[in-house]
């Protein structure tokens, strides 16, 4: 049988062993092995023995599968489940759809399991082999850990568990693969120089000089005799199937204009990519004063680090490819394999480097192809906001897959000329994420403090509050970027809003909380998250007059959305509080 991984794998050796073992009549009990399972499909027998037809679905077969894979993947170098054989050797076969399946063990194992699920033929019945390399962090079932002890699942406490996964460090990228340095392509090799010499560095342009051999040994490619890692075949030998998919429309189901369903090595079909995206991708003229600038439609930076990720960041034991689809001003890259460890769009942008193959996120790094070894997300969320366009849209799909979605355009000018009058540090040479982020923030919702901060910045509260203390110490132009909130009460959190000047500058894009609806929509947030609102405090987010902005209030008063801090409402010290009933 043919096998889709990249190296004599230890456990696809071990699979190929087996079935050829069972078609030669063996019994599973004989052949079975530590990391090696034999069973037929789930819910197939009545209480009689009799075996009844299969179908495309099967809950209880999906459920046994789903213990099982759990267990083989918190066991050190993973495992594997043939399914459709009986334990007397009867071929029983299984009619389970591979995607389904390997879906519904992703769903059951609280979207932290991907596995692979490919047919196998032993004569004229179909089989289906379930395999798992080892994960980086335990898989729960059901609320338990399992492990593999000799032939069978056994339940562990999750401290000890968590203790040993994190000794073995388990990285399927750093194995040996089947290939060694005669496989390198001199291509690859060659586009490998050219990301290099692209930095700049002189330790790049050092390493780019070097001979072939040499350039892959340096990058940890090779092993001590002489075979290619898992990560170096990828980069410079082959992917096992199509790596990346690339398709590029004009407009939403259209015709494609452009297709390249990438072959041989990854940093071949990297490079084919990111010229097509780069020939697709529009170029806007910027006029800033007297200069002019020339910008993509989506910043190239952006395209590249969210292409190297859908690769680097992959589940590669699926067959499926990354996809990259640009249709106009849009790319969307979807990828097979869900967030790894913890990561999840609410924390994507601060959340620490948790790399699937660090082995293969390293060599990346080394090469310049993307910022680093982690997920680059921070340099994409800046180098969007910073021309004033949308923000990436990373999320989960079923499959697993994880998709981001990249919206383009032309540049706002007004945020570039304003950001270029920000005074920063002299070794700080580009904005920062969080600055941005506070920005864009204040243009849409008005007001920020700590607590509503930290889920767009992704940060503690604390951690929030110290952005927005050091943003409001920056100038642009010699004007404030953000100023306090006036009318807070002594010991009350701070909160903040955009300058006066800065208002000015952004009106035409806050215009949805200038108008009279926006204005209470942004008044009854303020109350509902701070517990409070005075005439002070409200003619300063909308940029009313005291007088009106106490009309305003004792409107919102009057439609049962609020509530005066006192009967009489007037005095000094008077607010408002937020009622039980909502508008």
């Amino acid at each position: 049988m043919e096998s889709r991984f990249l190296e004599p794998d230890p456990l696809e050796e071990r699979i190929e062993r087996v079935l050829s073992l069972l078609e030669q009549g063996e019994l599973p009990g004989r052949v079975e092995e530590s990391r090696v399972d034999v069973q037929e499909e789930p819910g197939r027998r009545t209480p009689q023995g009799d075996i009844v037809p299969g179908g495309a679905e099967n809950e209880e077969a999906a459920r046994y599968l789903a213990g099982e894979m759990a267990c083989m993947a918190n066991t050190p170098g993973g495992g594997a489940v043939i399914l459709g054989v009986a334990d007397d050797g009867a071929m029983i076969g299984t009619g389970l759809e591979t995607e389904r399946l390997r879906r519904r063990i992703w769903e059951l194992t609280e979207g932290k399991l991907t596995v692979s699920v490919r047919e196998a033929s032993l004569g004229r019945h179909r089989l289906l082999v379930l395999s798992t390399h080892q994960a980086v962090e335990p898989i729960r079932y059901e609320g338990r850990y399992h492990w593999r002890v000799n032939d069978r699942c056994v339940e562990v406490d999750a401290t000890l568990i968590s203790a040993r996964m994190s000794s073995w460090k388990y990285d399927w990228s750093v194995q040996p693969s089947g290939h060694t340095l005669s496989d390198v392509s001199p291509i690859a090799v060659e586009f490998a120089r050219r990301f290099l010499r692209r930095s700049g560095r002189r330790d790049d342009t050092d390493l780019a000089d070097a001979a072939d051999s040499d350039l892959v040994r340096r990058l940890d490619l090779v092993d001590g005799q002489g075979w290619l890692t898992n990560a170096g075949s990828l980069l410079f030998a082959a992917t096992p199937d199509v790596g990346i998919d690339y398709i590029c429309r004009e407009v939403p189901g259209g015709d494609s204009i452009n297709r390249i369903r990438g072959a041989g090595p990854l940093i071949h079909q990297i490079a084919e990519v990111e010229q097509a995206a780069s020939y697709a991708n529009r170029v806007h003229h910027l006029l800033l004063g007297f200069s002019l600038r020339q910008v993509r439609s989506i910043p190239a930076r952006v395209v590249r680090e969210a292409i190297v990720n859908g690769v680097v960041h992959r589940d590669w034991h699926s067959p499926h490819p990354t996809t990259v689809e640009h249709i106009g001003d849009q790319m969307t890259i979807t990828s097979p394999g869900g967030f790894v460890g913890t990561v999840t769009p609410s924390n994507i942008i601060t959340h620490p480097a948790v790399p699937r193959y660090p082995g293969l996120a390293k060599a990346v790094a080394a090469l310049r192809l993307a910022k680093s070894e982690g997920v680059g997300v921070d340099l994409m969320v800046r180098d969007k906001l910073a021309l004033g366009l949308p923000l990436p849209d990373f999320y989960e799909m079923e499959g697993p897959y994880v998709r981001v979605s990249l919206f383009g355009g032309a540049p706002d000018p007004v945020m570039v000329e304003f950001l270029d009058g920000i005074e920063l540090e002299p070794e700080v040479l580009h904005p920062d994420v969080d600055l941005l982020l506070i920005i864009d923030h204040l243009i849409r919702e008005g007001w920020a403090d700590a607590r509503s901060a930290a889920p767009v910045l992704q940060r503690s509260e604390t951690e929030s509050a110290a952005s927005l203390r050091r943003v409001s110490v920056m100038t642009s132009e010699g004007h404030p970027v953000i100023v306090h909130v006036r009318g807070i009460p002594a010991g009350r959190p701070p909160a903040y809003r955009l300058s006066d000047r800065s208002r000015r500058v952004f009106a035409y894009r806050s215009a949805p909380t200038r108008t009279p609806e926006g204005r209470k929509a942004m008044i009854l947030r303020w109350a509902r998250e701070r517990g409070r609102v005075s005439s002070t405090e409200a003619a300063d987010l909308t940029g009313l007059t005291v007088t009106y902005s106490g009309k305003l209030l004792g409107g919102l008063a009057d439609y049962g959305v609020l509530v005066g801090s006192r009967p009489r409402k007037a005095g000094r010290g008077f607010h408002y509080l937020p009622s039980d009933t909502d508008a």
